[in-house]
């Protein structure tokens, strides 16, 4: 799969950048079993970087630990120099970072518009009394998140599915909400879990296409979490690659398509 004749940026090195994102030897172990063990990498500003293995490798469980759903008995992560061990999800919300999720999390009896609404929740201001009589402040904190839901919805052409149930939404179509309640929350970070999971080509190239439309239009830094190996290597500006919990190794796609343990990990040692 070709999408808008990329890889786009690989040239670029990461010494011209700066990191907004820093995972500095973190291990995770859940009783005896190390899930994911010494890990470290960085993820640049505006930089599209992905996360692969086999499956048990420790990526869902790196996407946990950067939104404080996990807690890493050792190392360090920080977001823009700020310290994200030890907080809880709602923290890491307000610093930057979303997350999409593989099994589809939407309100489904709810329409594109409420749902999309949702993603705007920790950013709204008032309380409960100002909310209901929808006045003054609150009047003009609703203009201003809708302006910004409907931004979100021409961006990933979601306008014309507005007042539908999300529930009777085209299973693709539900993953692009998915992503599009993400945007919502204005993140600096954007992690994607598996964003084509269950689509068919056509439904993948197109996700493909939103994904870098986005890092191009709105500059967001995204680490991505896919097993569609075609995709990952035309979009991703560099890889990062997880077996059995540890890293086995790092760089641009090209340098992992043809890594001899990345090979192995994924297709077994040779006879």
């Amino acid at each position: 799969m070709t999408v808008l004749g990329i890889n786009k940026g690989l040239d670029q090195r990461a010494g011209n950048r700066t990191a907004l994102l820093t995972v500095d030897d973190i291990t995770m172990r859940f009783g005896g079993v190390t899930a994911i063990s010494g890990v470290s990498f960085e993820v640049f500003r505006n930089e599209l970087f992905a996360i692969i293995g086999p499956n048990g490798a420790g990526k869902t469980s790196i996407f946990n630990c950067l939104n404080a759903v996990y807690h890493p008995q050792e190392g360090s992560i920080k977001l823009d120099g700020v310290d994200l061990i030890g907080t809880k999800p709602p923290f890491t919300v307000a610093q930057g970072i979303a997350r999409t999720f593989q099994n589809i999390g939407l309100f489904k009896n709810l329409d594109v518009v409420s749902n999309l609404m949702l993603g705007r929740h920790h950013l709204m201001r008032g309380g409960f009394m100002a909310g209901l009589i929808f006045s003054g402040t609150a009047k003009k904190q609703e203009i201003v998140h809708r302006r910004r839901v409907e931004e979100v919805m021409e961006l990933l052409d979601l306008q014309h599915f507005r007042g539908q149930p999300v529930g009777l939404l085209a299973y693709g179509v539900q993953k692009r909400m998915e992503l599009a309640r993400a945007l919502c929350m204005e993140p600096k970070l954007l992690l994607l879990d598996e964003p084509v999971a269950g689509m068919n080509a056509t439904e993948t190239e197109d996700m493909a296409r939103y994904i870098l439309e986005i890092k191009d239009e709105l500059g967001i830094s995204m680490i991505l979490v896919e097993h569609d190996m075609h995709m990952v290597m035309d979009v991703a500006e560099r890889i990062m690659v997880l077996d059995f919990g540890q890293k086995i190794a790092e760089g641009l796609p090209d340098q992992i398509r043809s890594n001899p343990r990345v090979i192995e990990a994924y297709l077994g040692a040779s006879k």
